[in-house]
């Protein structure tokens, strides 16, 4: 039988409970659901960028699309 861990990315296993007494976490849950919908933004966007230019849109309306300049939306997403 195995057994799988991870590691603890939140820092939450660096914290003094002595110094931090407990409270509600509800704000800092927030906080990771935010950074999780950022992160799955940033996906749809690339997805979106990616399927635009294989449809044929140039950069320049991808640009007015993300309010930015041709050569800005290039730079971002002309790599991926």
């Amino acid at each position: 039988m195995s057994i799988n861990t991870s590691h603890d990315t939140t820092g939450l296993d660096n914290l003094d409970p002595a110094a931090h007494p407990a409270r509600d976490a509800v704000n800092f849950r927030r906080i990771l659901a935010a950074r999780e919908q950022i992160t799955d933004a940033e996906a749809e966007l690339r997805d979106a960028v990616r399927a635009a230019r294989d449809a044929g849109d140039s950069w320049t309306v991808i640009a007015a699309a993300l309010d930015t300049t041709r050569q800005a939306a290039q730079q971002r997403f002309g790599k991926n």
